[in-house]
């Protein structure tokens, strides 16, 4: 080795030390692995923050001075929903958007909502509770440590200097207490519930006499609704993939983590990218919900973690037969029982600048409250009510749950920490361990609905909706049970963690050495080798998988067996980022080549669409040289492909295409399969999307990323990846926001883990959205323009690696 000249570089060793001194001397440290006097945060590239302190009230300061300082805009806007003050600042008429979707509902049902549970001073009973139902202590201190935070940034900035122009000068923008913290949290955890019943809640009213009476359904018709609204509220709601491989399946290390949630690109829940540190107690990277100062999805130095929305349904319906001289009276048990009646108002901004009052009466039972349509499916309250009950309306354990994630040692301490907390609200985890462990555990907050006791108590409509023979993948059942017995309210378990909930150790749960994952279906197949079973209130088995479900298998699979085309066998890091953002869709390798024979076979390239004829004879060819079936941001025919699917599938499920090969259970990641190229609806949803495309003026072979693409700061960037339905991993799914084109939800931080026998775990990671939401924040789009390239952020976990960064920037909250 040549010897080095006096005056060159340092070795790359010695820069980091220098640089580690240099950043204990700004922090107050005083030696490695020593806490600072002082809460500081370490900002490395992209914004990053890697927060160190000496309690968990200093580590609660620097997330809320940092979280703050990045998107206090869109928290001051989540805080003023709370507290049901937007109709107050913002008009009644406006948007809001409580749940998981974008834009639900209007303000003032937003505020009817949660100015009931304000009013009943919900969050405030849980907060006073002692653990494992309250907050624990090191949650306490870390919120009130947020609170500080926060209000720090805002004091230090000025609410007329926020550089963000969404709430820069605007009243409504305020320091924060604890309670807002709580409120917030709480929100996210109902969230599963709110969407689908907040509306019919806050609007229910029983029918009046000289009403004219609804046409009755019947129970079919009723159940087959609902569940059809609820499936394609799921699919335009967030979702997810992870997958655990375990020592079986890597190469070079012990297990992986590939974290790869589908989370909104707007709004309260975005995602937010951290590292938190108390030397000795605690050291976590990831990403959490905007507001939680503890790390949701991501990784400790010997476990990493993910989650995936379950086909769990976190609430029930009872079906209470009501007085027809007195609706507001219920029948239980024989006896007639009033239903409680609750006065709620709400300050209103109105069109000529002053503030009124609106008050409207809410109605519960002992059930709970009376709800008048679930999604956009009406329930009269006519000869009968409903009444909601939510598993999660009482559960800030999830706070508990996740700091004791964020300390777990491996993966049976996880299962541990889901069992002894039940606060995962309707998520399913998914684990490895430096031990090369892989774990899936759909252990969370479940009613207590055993298959005996759903068959004694569901009515007529609620067995044709919790069974229905209409099997759409991803879906949860929704029990409709009948009120008029008592009996039949979900029953108290001596080994649940709250009232009303199922047995944690009935709930599914799979450790393996070669690999687990989960794509939003059910856990029946969490590793095919090894179908599980479980209540059937926890999502169904033996049913078709959805193509994403399938993608993930048939990827882990064909990685560890070293079948996919790649070098050598078992995942790597590379491999790992490489399949995730080749965008492969399942649906284009399962009917593509079916597809474009029935393009060639058309006599003279001509459909027949409503009466009209459609040449499609130039989409033959684009389809046929798509050979890769890939949507990354180059690919040619992917959006033709795409429109003709979602025309195709019409919001059926899978197995209601025309397939020559129908689902065989012994056989669920390869059928259905075959499509029959001959079928009408096959030539007909083809000439729908071309039509469609030209229509828009889209060229039948334009490249992805002239039309999915997203404007940030006048800039256009251009997105890969498709809808879910397409069975792409890389899940991303365009829509109007605030009547532009964007990205409402889809693929957000994305994390991929891996252990070895020794030494800091390896990460990589991207937060597709980028860290703030603040358009005059140099860290808008800087890991959007990495995502759309298909690029990884490494990260910096060990306080060598932080140093070491060339953007290190260093605050001290003295």
């Amino acid at each position: 080795m040549a010897r080095r000249r006096s005056g060159s570089r340092l070795p790359m060793v010695a820069v980091a030390a220098v640089a580690v001194m240099s950043t204990m001397a700004a922090t107050g440290s005083q030696a490695p692995g020593q806490a600072p006097d002082k809460p500081t945060v370490r900002y490395t590239e992209y914004g990053i923050p890697h927060i160190i302190a000496s309690n968990w009230e200093g580590l609660g300061t620097g997330y809320g001075y940092a979280a703050a300082k990045d998107n206090v805009c869109t928290l001051a806007d989540t805080y003023l929903m709370v507290n049901a003050q937007r109709s107050r600042y913002l008009g009644p008429d406006g948007k809001a958007s409580p749940g998981e979707h974008q834009n639900t509902t209007t303000n003032l049902n937003s505020d009817m909502y949660f100015q009931r549970m304000n009013d009943d001073r919900v969050v405030e009973r849980l907060i006073d509770q002692p653990a494992p139902d309250g907050p624990e202590p090191e949650v306490k201190e870390a919120i009130r440590g947020y609170v500080q935070g926060y209000n720090r940034y805002l004091a230090e900035t000025g609410v007329n200097n926020i550089s963000d122009p969404a709430c820069r000068g605007a009243a409504w923008v305020r320091p924060i207490t604890e309670l807002d913290v709580y409120r917030h949290a709480h929100a996210e955890i109902i969230m599963g519930s709110a969407d689908v019943l907040l509306n019919g809640q806050v609007n229910a009213a029983p029918m009046g006499a000289s009403a004219a009476a609804p046409p009755a359904s019947s129970a079919t018709e009723t159940a087959t609704k609902i569940r059809d609204a609820m499936a394609v509220s799921r699919q335009q709601s967030m979702g997810s993939n992870a997958l655990a491989v375990g020592s079986q399946g890597v190469s070079g290390g012990t297990s992986m983590l590939l974290a790869n949630p589908h989370f909104p690109w707007q709004g309260k829940n975005r995602m937010w990218q951290s590292q938190l540190t108390i030397p000795g107690k605690i050291n976590v990277s990831g990403a959490s919900l905007l507001g939680f100062p503890a790390v949701n999805i991501g990784h400790n130095d010997d476990v990493a973690w993910s989650h995936t929305v379950a086909t769990v349904a976190p609430f029930g319906l009872f079906d209470v037969q009501v007085d027809p001289l007195n609706p507001t009276n219920y029948l239980v048990d024989g006896t007639w029982q009033p239903m409680t009646s609750q006065q709620v108002g709400v300050d209103v901004l109105n069109a000529d600048g002053s503030v009124g009052r609106v008050t409207r009466t809410l109605w519960s039972t002992r059930y709970g409250p009376i709800t008048t349509q679930i999604l956009t499916v009406p329930l009269p309250w006519v000869v009968s009510a409903h009444a909601v009950r939510d598993v999660n309306m009482h559960n800030l354990r999830a706070l508990n749950t996740w700091f004791h994630l964020d300390q777990a040692k491996d993966v049976h301490d996880v299962v541990d920490i889901l069992e002894t907390t039940e606060g995962v609200p309707f998520f399913n985890t998914v684990a490895s361990d430096r031990k090369g462990n892989a774990l899936y555990a759909d252990i969370q907050a479940t009613p207590n609905i055993t298959d005996e006791h759903a068959q004694s108590c569901l009515t007529l409509t609620g067995q044709q909706l919790f069974n229905q023979t209409l099997r759409l993948p991803n879906v949860p059942p929704v029990s409709i049970f009948d009120g008029k017995r008592s009996e039949c309210d979900w029953p108290d378990d001596p080994n649940a963690v709250a009232p009303g909930l199922l047995d944690p150790r009935k709930q599914p749960r799979l450790i393996r050495n070669d690999f687990v994952g989960n794509a939003n279906d059910s856990a029946w197949l969490a590793n095919p080798e090894q179908p599980l079973s479980f209540p059937r209130v926890m999502g169904d088995t033996a049913t078709p998988r959805s193509l994403r479900t399938q993608e993930l298998i048939l990827t882990a699979r064909n990685r560890i067996n070293g079948t996919d085309g790649l070098p050598g066998r078992g995942f790597t890091p590379e491999s790992m980022r490489q399949l995730l953002f080749a965008d492969n869709s399942r649906a284009a390798d399962l009917a593509l080549n079916a597809t474009v024979a029935m393009c060639r076979s058309v006599p003279f390239g001509l459909i027949l669409v409503d009466g009209q004829l459609v040449n499609v004879s130039e989409a033959c060819p684009i389809l046929a040289a798509w050979k890769d079936h890939n949507f990354t941001a180059d690919s040619r025919g992917s959006w033709l492909f795409e429109n003709y699917w979602a025309f195709l599938l019409n919001n059926q499920s899978i197995e209601k295409l025309p397939w020559r090969v129908p689902f065989d259970p012994k056989d669920p990641v390869h059928t259905p399969n075959s499509l029959d190229s001959g079928s009408s609806a096959v030539r007909d949803a083809f000439g729908r999307a071309v039509i469609a495309l030209r229509n828009a003026g889209i060229p039948l072979n334009a490249p992805l990323s002239d039309i999915q693409k997203i404007t940030r700061n006048g800039e256009q960037i251009p997105i890969h990846g498709a809808i879910s339905e397409l069975g792409v991993l890389n899940v991303i799914t365009p829509g109007s926001v605030d009547g532009k084109l964007d990205i409402t939800f889809g693929s957000s931080f994305v994390q991929q883990v891996r252990f070895t026998a020794e030494g800091p775990p390896q990460a990589s990671s991207v937060l597709a959205y980028s860290q703030s939401a603040n358009p005059n924040s140099p860290h808008y789009a800087d890991q959007t323009r990495l995502f759309s390239a298909g690029q990884w952020v490494t990260e910096r976990f060990t306080e060598e690696q932080i140093a070491a960064s060339p953007a290190l920037e260093v605050k001290v909250l003295d």
